[in-house]
């Protein structure tokens, strides 16, 4: 456990007195980000390299907190500027998820053991909020007081989740400690309700006042258990050279009113959220799998883009506008897959024009140098207990690429009309940008390359997407395949909403957006809102500009959370699944190395496992950076990251998502 003592302690390292530091004319402010080693970084304008916070430096900072920190005189033994917070202005969030411990039943307190490991100390629970929680249960805790760093912070128990371990209470954890509640207050439910109730009849007004589709192919491709079905696709012949192609979108913004009790409700979700064997929505399922799904056989209101395409991919002219449409049919891409292949079926024409324009646009993503890199992703097979009994491979299908093709042309067109409507208007556009990668840590993998053997050219301003595409070609297929997309990985921005037009570096684009997911990302129902002001000749002026830069900022941030909570799901599960495998041996792949050891990522499930170099007896092992290996230092045994191993399956820990493994030699 961490901190567990109540009395004042001494938290070690000599300092100056925290009144004389608040003072300091080194003051800085920054987002505090804390390792699993509990050590901070701040990110500080004007300082090239975040400043380092030493554990004992933290005070009652939690990962993710704005701060302000004095910088502290540097040793010789610091390779890099120290600092101590002196203020939290900003608490990312106040509740945490954890195990409850209570082992002392000679204590009325109990203490909550966050799952965060970047939480530096446990949370203190009075006798007063344990809220009948028991020892051992998992719990959502709220942060009530921590005005001492020399004590442990003070919460109160708001939800006791269930017994751990048990899978509906683990998935459960994941989300409330990504922040998002999957729950929806009563008031939001019965607006919901009403709305269902209204909806099935389509007014003739409304009717009127929209494009009329409903005799036009229109078919929806999505996986088989999808639910949401938020897009659709219609394609005609116009003539022998050009088919009319509609994207059409779930028409959300109809429904649910700006300022209403299911969009603010939805705005404070942000989004929806996959995990491994469920998803939590970002409305209601009345809403989301019924009066906005565009399920086959029903009349649905759209938002839709429609564009004469010629043969050749180019976009001859394009419409925006409100549609009715009725989708003919529904396939899995699985489905879709096999009329493709067959050339026969249902809609077959169809499918295979709206993949041969797919086709075309991959070229053209090909050629204007957009970022080619795809890493595998696994999906799982789950018992009725949620229990992992098998991980594969996720196949990319050619019906996966059509869809999201014709999506990224629905993204571009409309980014494309935000920006030329933007001129000369007092309005402005909502985009989805992503900036250059960071360019010192790449020139650090050129150098690197260049010292293996390859001739990679340095550029003297950022690097290309292009440029980063042909050292993505270059090492396919070999060891230092996983090094790049590591480092890559690691140095590229990410992608954000915003008002300010900056380009997608990664689709390489000059105009994109997200106007496609607006039943399961509110940014995309924001889209269809702007969209449909400036159709209106009225678009939203510049007083709305503030407003909505904080709300799209927030977006952003509940996204990533979002993204973290699935990719902590997927982890849970592989190594729930690996656990059920001690002793078994696997071929794995080096994806990191550190001085204390290497991660190795098992071939066919994607688990990644730690091997520490206190368990490789044969030698006496330290890290050697310009190789990115560990090295023995009397065999002179390397282990580079991209190298093949075979592992043991030794132990784990699914609360603290970690795995242990062994080296095995061949």
């Amino acid at each position: 456990m961490k901190n567990k003592k109540q009395s004042p302690k001494k938290r070690g390292g000599k300092r100056q007195k925290n009144k004389d530091r608040k003072n300091s004319p080194n003051k800085r402010e920054g987002v505090i980000y804390i390792a699993s080693n509990n050590v901070g970084y701040v990110d500080v304008e004007g300082i090239e390299q975040d400043i380092q916070i030493q554990p004992q430096f933290l005070n009652t900072a939690f990962h993710g907190d704005v701060v302000e920190i004095a910088l502290l005189p540097k040793s010789k033994k610091d390779t890099r500027t120290q600092g101590e917070v002196i203020r939290v202005k900003e608490r990312s969030r106040k509740e945490f998820v954890g195990t409850i411990d209570m082992k002392n039943p000679k204590k009325s307190f109990a203490f909550l053991i966050p799952d965060d490991s970047r939480m530096h100390v446990d949370i203190f629970i009075p006798d007063a909020k344990k809220s009948g929680a028991k020892d051992g249960q998992k719990a959502l805790v709220e942060i009530v007081d921590w005005g001492d760093a020399k004590k442990n912070p003070e919460g109160s128990i708001v939800k006791t989740l269930g017994e751990k371990g048990d899978n509906d209470v683990e998935m459960q954890s994941i989300l409330l400690e990504s922040g998002y509640r999957p729950d929806f207050p009563e008031s939001v439910l019965k607006e919901a309700e009403k709305i269902q109730k209204q909806a099935h009849n389509i007014p003739r007004e409304e009717r009127n006042s929209r494009k009329d589709m409903t005799n036009i192919p229109t078919l929806t491709i999505d996986p088989s258990d999808a639910k949401d079905l938020d897009d659709a696709l219609s394609i005609r012949k116009i003539d022998g050279n050009t088919f009319e192609v509609g994207i059409h979108i779930a028409d959300v913004s109809h429904y649910v009113k700006e300022g209403s009790r299911l969009d603010l409700h939805a705005r404070e979700k942000g989004t929806s959220v996959y995990l491994v064997d469920r998803t939590a929505p970002m409305f209601p399922e009345n809403l989301s799998n019924d009066i906005c799904s565009l399920n086959p056989g029903e009349e649905k209101l759209s938002f839709s883009v429609i564009l004469n395409i010629s043969k050749n991919g180019e976009v001859k002219s394009r419409w925006f506008g409100k549609t009715i449409i009725n989708p003919d049919q529904r396939f899995s891409y699985e489905e879709a897959q096999k009329v493709l292949d067959k050339r026969t079926g249902k809609y077959a024409a169809e499918l295979k024009n709206l993949n041969a324009l797919a086709e075309k646009f991959q070229q053209q993503r090909e050629k204007r140098g957009a970022l080619t890199f795809e890493q595998e992703e696994i999906e799982f097979e789950l018992d009725e207990t949620g229990k992992p009994v098998n991980i594969i491979k996720k196949k990319i299908l050619a019906a996966h690429k059509l869809i999201e093709e014709f999506m990224i042309l629905a993204n571009k067109e409309v980014a494309t009309y935000f920006h030329t409507q933007e001129e000369g208007s007092n309005g402005f556009g909502i985009y989805r940008i992503h900036q250059p990668p960071k360019k010192k840590g790449l020139h650090e993998l050129l150098d690197f390359l260049n010292v293996m053997g390859y001739d990679l050219k340095k550029p003297k301003k950022t690097i290309t997407a292009r440029e980063l595409n042909n050292i993505f070609k270059a090492v396919k297929g070999k060891n230092e395949e996983y090094l790049v997309a590591a480092i890559a990985m690691q140095n590229m921005e990410k992608a954000i909403y915003s008002l300010e037009n900056k380009g997608h570096y990664g689709l390489a684009l000059k105009n994109y957006t997200h106007f496609t997911s607006p039943i399961r990302r509110y940014a995309d129902l924001m889209v269809h809102r702007t969209l449909q002001a400036y159709l209106n000749d009225n678009p939203l002026g510049r007083d709305l500009r503030q407003k909505y830069k904080g709300i799209l900022n927030g977006l952003t941030s509940k996204e990533v959370n979002a993204m973290q909570a699935e990719r902590d799901s997927i982890k849970y599960k592989q190594i729930e699944y690996m656990l059920e495998r001690k002793g078994e041996i696997f071929e794995g792949i080096i994806v990191n190395v550190f001085n204390w050891g290497m991660f190795v990522q098992e071939k066919s499930t994607k688990a990644e496992g730690l091997v520490t170099t206190r368990d490789m007896q044969d030698d006496f092992y330290i890290l050697d950076d310009d190789e990115y290996a560990i090295v023995g230092t009397r065999t002179d045994n390397k282990y580079a990251i991209g190298d093949t191993v075979k592992i043991r399956v030794m132990d784990g820990d699914l609360d603290q998502k970690r795995l242990d493994y062994q080296l095995v030699k061949s």
